[in-house]
């Protein structure tokens, strides 16, 4: 039996004794593994289908009991990176090589997202008088490098970063406007539920999008879509404002939450059918959530929220849609022109009142160029509530859309 590469160097790594197992080549057989790096644990479990039934050394209750665990741990975890090191690498790719052994089951999806100054190496270090020697395609490379062969990943840069510090989901979440920061979401195969990454670029010599991409994306005709969160590049381009329009208006239908916002660019888009490299087009790419069991809702501050009492404001509308805490991710997309400049000075004021109405569920998200969302509501009950008739409102600019995804119970997953 030959373990994958990824497991093989995770043994490796823990300097762990192992024992490959033979069996016979006519055999048929399945093979199913639950491991976590940080113990070396491997639950191996064979089951004949024929040919070859002599397995009484490998119990069945092995089996269930595998199972049991898996689901116990889908669960999304993440890395964070807060602080600032060498030169030669970012924060985000030091914290994900030593925290991802950590991590119990391995991740299927990636979301990853890095300030960008940093990031791309356009920081100067005050302290050593010269500019930081990274750019943007090898930190991605290092990051990729990382993680395993088949996982989907979506590599981010923005102006600013927003994210919760590694521990406990109740931990206070960061808004950090400037200064070398990232983080890692990685999302394990989760029963019920579908995650892929998509990515849809202006052609120049069309100016109509063709919609049929949208179904070869699983964007329509798929009845168990629930969340879209989607980013921009490249706004600044010509007709990139246009495009945007293009890919969002069809995909405007009450019973699919859509949010996100404008970016710095991409760096990372990698799947099975597509490895993605940042272009000088615009774009836009981003993550879909299919599944029955998602829940979701989001909503809009607008520029009149400026104090505390207005955000905490919004924040108890985002509680009124009693969408389930547990196994829940919160998402914060807010304009680079928010923050403590908007607040007059006072920090960190939105992920502060999201904190306070939501004390146990992590956030995340971005400073951007723009952003995309508003007030809606998808339940399992579909309960909802539609935007605006006009597809345009849900382009905003000066804003904050705070979302909040459900993933479906872990405790009835172990049913």
């Amino acid at each position: 039996m030959l373990l994958s590469p990824f497991l093989h160097q995770a043994l490796q790594k823990q300097g762990k004794p192992f024992k490959c197992l033979s069996v016979p080549s006519s055999s048929t057989f399945k093979i199913g593994f639950i491991y976590t790096y940080h113990s070396a644990v491997i639950f191996v479990c064979l089951y004949a289908l024929s040919g070859w039934n002599n397995l009484g050394f490998l119990p069945v209750c092995h089996l269930e009991c595998a199972r049991r665990t898996l689901r116990a741990r889908q669960r999304v975890a993440w890395v964070s990176a807060l602080e600032p090191g060498p030169a030669e690498s970012h924060a985000l790719v030091r914290a994900l090589a030593r925290e991802l052994e950590k991590v119990h089951v391995l991740p299927q999806t990636v979301l990853y997202i890095a300030d960008a100054e940093t990031f791309s190496g356009h920081e100067e270090c005050h302290e050593q008088k010269k500019a930081r020697k990274r750019n943007s395609k090898e930190t991605a490379i290092a990051l990729e490098k990382l993680l395993p062969k088949r996982c989907q990943v979506l590599g981010l840069v923005t102006p600013g970063i927003v994210v919760t510090p590694m521990g406990s989901s109740s931990n206070q979440p960061q808004e950090i406007e400037e200064g070398e920061a990232g983080f890692a979401l990685l999302f394990p195969k989760i029963d019920g539920v579908k995650i892929h990454t998509f990515h849809f670029f202006k052609d120049l010599k069309n100016r109509v999008f063709d919609e049929s991409k949208f179904a070869e994306a699983g964007l329509k005709n798929n009845p168990d879509l629930r969340v879209v969160l989607l980013f921009g590049y490249n706004s600044w381009k010509s007709g990139a404002t246009r495009f945007l329009h293009q890919i969002v208006n069809p995909l405007n239908e009450k019973s699919i939450i859509l949010a996100g916002g404008q970016v710095e660019s991409f760096t990372s888009l990698t799947s099975e059918n597509n490895n993605a490299q940042p272009g000088d087009a615009c774009g836009v790419v981003g993550l879909a959530f299919s599944g029955p069991q998602i829940q979701s809702a989001t909503v809009l501050l607008d520029q009149d929220v400026a104090d505390e009492r207005t955000a905490e404001a919004a924040m108890q509308r985002l509680k009124a849609a009693n969408i389930p805490e547990r196994n829940t991710i919160g998402f914060m997309f807010a304009c680079v022109g928010r923050g403590y400049r908007h607040y007059k000075t006072k920090r960190n004021m939105e992920a502060d009142a999201f904190r306070k109405f939501f004390p146990n569920v992590p956030l995340f998200g971005f400073f951007g160029h723009g952003e995309i969302g508003c007030d809606r509501i998808v339940t399992g009950n579909f309960v909802l509530r539609e935007c605006n008739d006009i597809k345009e409102d849900l382009l905003h600019g000066y804003t904050t859309v705070m979302t909040l995804i459900h993933l479906g119970s872990t405790k009835a997953n172990q049913v």
